[in-house]
């Protein structure tokens, strides 16, 4: 599965990154692909590409604020979290929202 990714807590600084880092070490568990973006009291970091987002089955909000640019996914399915349940449980995260995919790609066929 390729997931594009924004990650932004209320202070902009632990949860953003915790939760980047726990995404990314499930996706590689996982053997998905994932490219995220961090939105945080420095500024966006990592930021999507229109080819990144294009190649995407899926885009992964684990947000706890408002972050811009939302619009650029309007095209894919989107899944918004909040970035305690990234933390707490990246690995389960990840394979609910594949299979929730996998449905709706059946239900299409």
């Amino acid at each position: 599965m390729k997931i594009v990714c924004v990650c932004a807590c209320t202070s902009g600084i632990a949860h953003t990154y915790l939760a980047k880092a726990k995404l990314e070490k499930a996706a590689k568990e996982l053997g998905d692909e994932i490219h995220i973006e961090t939105q945080g009291t420095i500024g966006t970091e990592n930021a999507l590409t229109p080819e990144q987002i294009a190649e995407a089955d899926v885009a992964l909000l684990a947000v706890d604020i408002a972050t811009t640019g939302n619009e650029r996914f309007n095209n894919i399915p989107t899944v918004k979290v909040g970035t305690s349940l990234v933390v707490k449980a990246p690995k389960k995260l990840l394979e609910k929202i594949e299979e929730e995919i996998k449905e709706r790609k059946s239900k299409k066929e």
